[in-house]
C-alpha cells in the first residue's frame, strides 16, 4: 500500500484515500488528525472520521475503525480459544493496538496472554488515543513485549495453547508471517492439542495470499480450515480467516461469550460454511 494521503477538497474537507488495490480505494471523510508519526517500521497515523469513528491506520492501510473493529477482534479471538478445550495459554503476534487482547480476556480460562508487536509507537498510541480498544493493555493479565515476534517465536521456551497471528499487510517486515517456516516455528511453540489462526485477507482483492497461506498452513499442520466475516472498512468488505490446528476442531465451539457483539457459537459454526466460490478457490491451489 502507499503512504497514506489526507487531502483538502474543493470545500476544505479531509479525506483519507487507501489504496487497497491498484483498481480500487476507499476514501474515508476526516474530521481531524489525531496523532501522526514515522516509526522504524511504519507510517502511524490517527484520525477521527465521522463515519466510522477514530481510525487506525498503519503505512497507509486501514488497521481497524472504532465502529467496525469488533467484527475483526471478535472473529479472531473467540474461534479459537471457544474451540479449544484448555485455552490457558495464548500468544497474540502482532496486534499491538490492543483490540484482540481485549477479546482474549474476556475468557476466564486464559490464564496469561503474550502480545508480541515489533512498534511500541503503536502500543503506546493505542492505550493514549484509541481506548476503548487498546483498554487492555496494561491488563496483569496481559505480557506484552516489544520485539521482532519472528525472533521471539523461534527463541522462546514457552508454549502456548493458542497463537493468534494479526499481522498488517504481508511486506517488509510482515512478509515472513505467511510462509510454510513461519508455520512450523508457530507449530513448534504450541502445545500437543495446540491450535492457530491467521488473517487470510480478501477472497476478491488478495486471492493469492489466501491460497498461498492456506497451502502453506496445510504444509504444516494436519487440520487447516478456512472460515470468514464481513469488516466493512477492509478491502471488499468480506474477510477471511484460516486456522490450524494439532488436534481440536477449530469449527465447533465449546463455550460461549458474554457481551460480544459480531461472535456467537451459531456465527462460529457458519462461519466455516464456505460459499461455493470460497471453497473453489480453496480446492484450485491444490491442483
Amino acid at each position: 500500500m502507499e503512504a497514506p494521503v489526507v487531502r483538502a477538497r474543493r470545500d476544505n474537507s479531509l479525506w483519507l484515500t487507501e489504496e487497497q488495490t491498484d483498481h480500487m480505494r476507499l476514501s474515508l471523510k476526516v474530521s481531524d488528525i489525531i496523532f501522526q508519526k514515522t516509526t522504524p517500521w511504519q507510517k502511524i497515523l490517527i484520525v477521527d472520521t465521522p463515519e466510522y469513528g477514530r481510525t487506525l491506520v498503519l503505512d497507509g492501510a486501514i488497521q481497524l475503525t472504532e465502529r467496525d473493529e469488533f467484527c475483526y477482534s471478535e472473529m479472531m479471538a473467540h474461534v479459537p480459544i471457544c474451540a479449544h478445550p484448555r485455552p490457558a495459554r495464548v500468544l497474540i503476534v502482532g496486534g499491538g493496538d490492543g483490540a484482540i487482547l481485549r477479546e482474549v480476556l474476556r475468557h476466564p480460562e486464559v490464564e496469561t496472554c503474550t502480545l508480541v508487536d515489533i512498534d511500541m509507537e503503536v502500543i503506546e498510541a493505542s492505550k493514549k488515543y484509541l481506548p476503548t480498544v487498546g483498554c487492555e493493555l496494561e491488563n496483569p493479565g496481559a505480557d506484552v513485549r516489544c520485539m521482532d515476534a519472528l525472533e521471539y517465536i523461534r527463541t522462546t521456551d514457552e508454549r502456548f495453547d493458542v497463537a493468534i497471528v494479526d499481522s498488517t499487510d504481508p511486506v517488509d517486515f510482515a512478509a515472513g508471517l505467511f510462509q510454510a517456516p513461519f508455520y512450523r516455528d508457530i507449530k513448534n511453540i504450541l502445545n500437543p492439542d495446540g491450535m492457530m489462526v491467521e488473517l487470510t485477507e480478501s477472497p476478491f482483492a488478495d486471492t493469492a495470499l489466501m491460497r498461498q497461506a492456506v497451502r502453506q498452513m496445510r504444509s504444516v499442520f494436519p487440520i487447516v480450515h478456512l472460515y470468514w466475516g464481513a469488516v466493512p472498512t477492509y478491502p471488499t468488505g468480506m474477510w477471511t480467516y484460516a486456522a490450524a490446528s494439532l488436534a481440536p476442531d477449530p469449527t465447533t465451539p465449546l463455550r460461549d461469550v458474554p457481551g460480544t457483539r459480531y461472535y456467537t457459537g451459531a456465527i462460529h459454526r457458519a462461519a466455516f460454511a464456505l460459499p461455493p466460490f470460497l471453497s473453489e478457490l480453496i480446492d484450485a491451489q491444490s491442483h
